[in-house]
């Protein structure tokens, strides 16, 4: 009689859950993991998309896989607490990402056959409209969520707008906007008005990033790569000061401008 077969190990994703039950399970789970909601997590969940971006930015594969791990157990983890309170489940989440997917791609899973893919994205946006007259949020504006960065949000908010026609007609005219609210911002700067300097920069934010999507670039991509840009030649500055024993508090702009501008020759050569 021919032994049984050994007990398959069980798959990743079903030891993730079984480790996040664990987490969260009373008088033996972790203290830290029992103490959280929802409203407590979301802060770490938007850190690791950022991680998983950053990753992407870096071109790290090795790090990109840690990264997308730990943006899913964020939703591992979300999941988890829904079920607790009897709302859904992990598979519930799987189940409607897949349904809406092959929902919003006929031409691969349904009969309207091949599209273009201009066809596409305007099947998609139909498609996306009528999900949220399905729900009570029917507004052009109503879906896009307030918790996301403020030039993504930026973003979005013009990019549905302009499918209504809301929307300048080239980057020229957004250019000019933007001198506008310059303009305007310098006036309250010169008054010394606040709170008016604080909407006008807001106002000055919005443009630049509607002009951002009018020149289809990503401006959280673009200011993350400014930001590293700023990091490294910074860095350039301290090396450099460091060979003398001295630090940036020891030198002033002028010198840390010079080595700025050396910073930047290097990179270029």
């Amino acid at each position: 009689m021919s032994s049984p077969a050994p007990p398959s190990e069980p798959k990743p994703i079903d030891r993730l859950l079984a480790i996040m039950a664990a987490l969260r399970t009373p008088e033996t789970g972790c203290a830290w993991d029992l103490e959280q909601s929802f409203a407590t997590i979301a802060p770490y969940t938007v850190e690791e998309a950022y991680e998983v971006a950053d990753a992407i930015e870096r071109g790290d594969l090795t790090d990109l896989k840690e990264e997308l791990g730990d943006l899913l157990f964020q939703v591992v983890f979300h999941s988890r607490m829904a079920e607790e309170e009897g709302a859904f489940g992990f598979d519930d989440v799987a189940g409607a990402i897949v349904d809406k997917m092959v929902r919003r791609h006929p031409h691969v899973f349904g009969d309207a056959g091949e599209r273009s893919a201009g066809e596409q994205v305007q099947a998609w946006e139909v498609m996306k409209a009528g999900e949220r007259a399905a729900r009570t949020r029917t507004g052009v504006l109503a879906d896009v969520p307030a918790g996301l960065p403020g030039l993504t949000r930026a973003v979005k908010l013009t990019k549905r707008a302009a499918r209504v026609g809301f929307d300048w007609p080239s980057p020229a005219e957004v250019i000019a906007k933007l001198h506008e609210e310059l303009d305007e911002l310098q006036v309250e700067i010169e008054a010394g008005n606040r709170e008016k300097m604080r909407q006008e920069m807001g106002d000055l934010l919005f443009v630049v990033a509607n002009l951002a999507r009018k020149l289809d670039i990503e401006p959280e991509d673009a200011i993350r790569a400014t930001n590293a840009k700023f990091a490294r030649r910074f860095a350039f500055i301290e090396a450099r000061l460091a060979e003398d024993g001295r630090t940036p508090d020891q030198s002033d702009l002028a010198e840390m401008d010079g080595l700025w501008n050396d910073a930047k020759a290097a990179e270029k050569a």
